[in-house]
């Protein structure tokens, strides 16, 4: 059953251009009245994922909104209750079960959520600095003369000059192939996914329609996107290289360690012993690999290493859990400048990723991952044992890994990273908007 492109707002699929300038703008709604005319103002401009491959527009820009701005929407109640209860009650609120304490409580994030003013907030992606800021002048214009809607953040991201994240790693390697988006996965993509799995109107790889609440026309090609501002302790990741190996290779070596890759982007499956700069830049080759028969336990690609988690592909087959109904569609940019090259010490500027989950079922897709795959190690026969670049570290501050003569094992792991903002947020389809807006006249006509 091929996508309605036309009517899913491009950021589900869209290939981001490389460099990519973005902004993530957050609104709060005083009156609804006047968040409809934004809404109805900003339809026109809404980019589709209909011509995503091969945009004829090198930036796009989308909106989404959390159940606290829905509900000041004044849709009905029987629609507010039927949505997932890890969106209607947020991020902010599910932090026990997320492991989001400590200094990643909800009470030190710096990113608005659906509790402090979250209400609206718009996506805007492009390929330079000045389609981004063409893209943001629509919003402020739209925005004009609004009095009952405010902005109130406004965060740049993008791809650093680096091109990689601010650890060090080439991003943005993996992302599923879905049923439907047309054209042919690439080598390591795996069996496309049901469309269910990332978009409401189709069936999901439970072999179920994945619906949402009130007339179809609402929620039909809509999602929910799962956000993430992660601040990142970059100093404190170099110290841990540098007391982990003598050597920049064995520092290297170290860091593929944990993440399941090299810097570069190359794979410990296809290149265990040594990078290989040019297989990490080819896309035919640098995701074509799998676990079960190659590196079942872990000897290449250790089984608690940060990718063979988060994406187990076929390392669970035999086990009792289904890994492709967990899957995730990853749409991760980096925010804040570069911590300069040399430096050792915190320089106190805020910097991370902000990272945003698509997905079609957050408490099965992005909450589960987080909660027991990122959080805990039972599902690989590890214990308590956490991701080791973002797990938590209350839990367990070790990590263990398979090496010549004996395995390596790290004690006292810190945490190299902090959440500081996170929401469960509805992306409606374009049609979708457009019933929001029908249902506002009905709404202010009585």
């Amino acid at each position: 059953m091929p996508l309605e492109l036309e009517n899913i707002q491009g950021t589900v699929l869209r290939n981001r251009p490389m460099p990519y300038f973005g902004s993530y703008l957050v609104f709060s709604i005083e009156d609804p009245k006047s968040a409809y005319a934004l809404i109805e103002r900003l339809i026109p401009h809404i980019t589709s994922a209909a011509d995503w491959n091969a945009p004829a527009e090198n930036a796009w820009i989308n909106i989404v909104f959390t159940h606290e701005g829905l509900k000041r929407l004044c849709l009905p109640k029987e629609i507010l209750d039927g949505f997932p209860i890890e969106f209607k009650q947020g991020m902010a609120a599910r932090k026990s079960f997320l492991g989001d304490l400590g200094p990643s409580d909800p009470e030190n994030w710096n990113l608005p959520h659906g509790g402090t003013g979250f209400h609206i907030g718009l996506f805007v992606m492009a390929g330079t600095e000045v389609l981004r800021e063409e893209k943001i002048r629509i919003g402020q214009k739209a925005i004009a003369e609004l009095p009952g809607v405010k902005t109130i953040c406004r965060l740049e991201v993008g791809v650093p000059p680096t091109l990689r994240e601010h650890f060090g790693y080439t991003d943005g390697l993996s992302r599923p192939f879905i049923e439907g988006e047309g054209g042919s996965p690439l080598p390591g993509q795996e069996k496309p996914y049901k469309a269910g799995e990332f978009l409401l109107g189709y069936i999901d790889e439970t072999g179920n329609l994945a619906t949402g609440p009130g007339p179809e026309e609402f929620w039909k090609n809509g999602t929910y996107i799962s956000i993430r501002k992660i601040y990142q302790k970059v100093h404190l990741f170099r110290e841990f290289l540098k007391q982990h190996g003598q050597t920049r290779d064995e520092q290297e070596f170290v860091a593929a360690k944990m993440m399941g890759r090299w810097r570069s982007g190359c794979p410990l499956s296809l290149s265990p012993e040594k990078d290989n700069f040019e297989l990490a830049r080819d896309p035919m080759r640098n995701n074509d690999f799998n676990y079960l028969h190659d590196d079942p336990d872990g000897k290449k690609t250790p089984l608690g290493s940060h990718i063979r988690r988060v994406n187990p592909r076929d390392g669970l087959e035999g086990t009792s859990t289904n890994s492709r109904i967990h899957k995730l569609l990853r749409r991760g940019a980096a925010y804040g400048p570069l911590l300069p090259e040399n430096a050792t010490e915190d320089d106190g500027v805020d910097r991370g990723i902000v990272v945003a989950f698509v997905n079609a079922n957050p408490g099965r897709q992005f909450e589960f991952v987080q909660s027991q795959w990122v959080n805990d190690g039972d599902f690989i026969s590890q214990g308590q044992k956490t991701d080791p670049i973002i797990g938590r570290r209350d839990l367990s501050n070790d990590y263990t890994y398979p090496a010549k003569p004996i395995r390596k094992h790290i004690m006292g792991l810190p945490d190299f990273t902090v959440t500081k903002g996170g929401e469960h947020v509805f992306l409606p389809g374009i049609n979708g908007l457009k019933w929001l807006v029908s249902q506002s006249k009905d709404l202010f006509n009585n």
